[in-house]
C-alpha cells in the first residue's frame, strides 16, 4: 500500500489529467477546486458546478471533505452550508475501492475460472456480507 503522500500526489496526477478543471490553492495538494459539467440526459445537464475539496494528513485512511461552492439541489448535500453528506465520505470512508480495481474489472465477471478461488478473498467478502 503507498504511503498516504505518495497516494495523495498519485490521485492528484489523475484528477489534473481528466477532463475536470483542477485548481489548487497555493500549490497545496491538500485543498483544491474541481469544476464540472452535469452529465448529459440528467436534470443536471448543462450546469456547471465547482466543489472545494480537502484532503486531511491521512488520506486515503481518512475521509476528503468535499462541498459544492455553487448551489445545487442534490439529496446528498446540505442546500445551505453545499456539503456532501453522503455517509460513504464522512463516516464510513475507506480506502478498500482499490479491492475493487484488483477485483471488479469487467473482465473480472467473465469465465469462472478468472474469479479466484483464494481462501482469504471468500472469508473477506463473508465477513464484509
Amino acid at each position: 500500500m503507498a504511503l498516504p503522500s505518495k497516494r495523495r500526489e498519485m490521485d492528484m496526477m489523475k484528477l489534473m489529467m481528466s477532463d475536470y478543471k483542477v485548481d489548487t490553492v497555493n500549490d497545496d495538494l491538500h485543498m483544491f477546486y474541481v469544476t464540472f459539467h452535469g452529465p448529459t440526459d440528467s436534470l443536471y445537464e448543462g450546469g456547471v458546478w465547482k466543489i472545494k475539496v480537502e484532503l486531511p494528513e491521512a488520506y486515503p485512511y481518512k475521509s476528503p471533505s468535499v462541498g459544492f461552492v455553487n448551489k445545487i439541489y442534490h439529496p446528498n448535500v446540505d442546500e445551505s452550508s453545499g456539503a456532501v453528506c453522503l455517509d460513504v465520505i464522512n463516516q464510513t470512508w475507506s480506502p478498500m475501492f482499490e479491492y475493487c480495481k484488483r477485483y471488479a474489472k469487467p473482465e473480472d465477471i467473465g469465465a469462472p475460472e478468472e474469479i479466484s478461488s483464494d481462501d482469504d478473498d471468500d472469508d473477506i467478502l463473508h465477513e464484509n456480507s
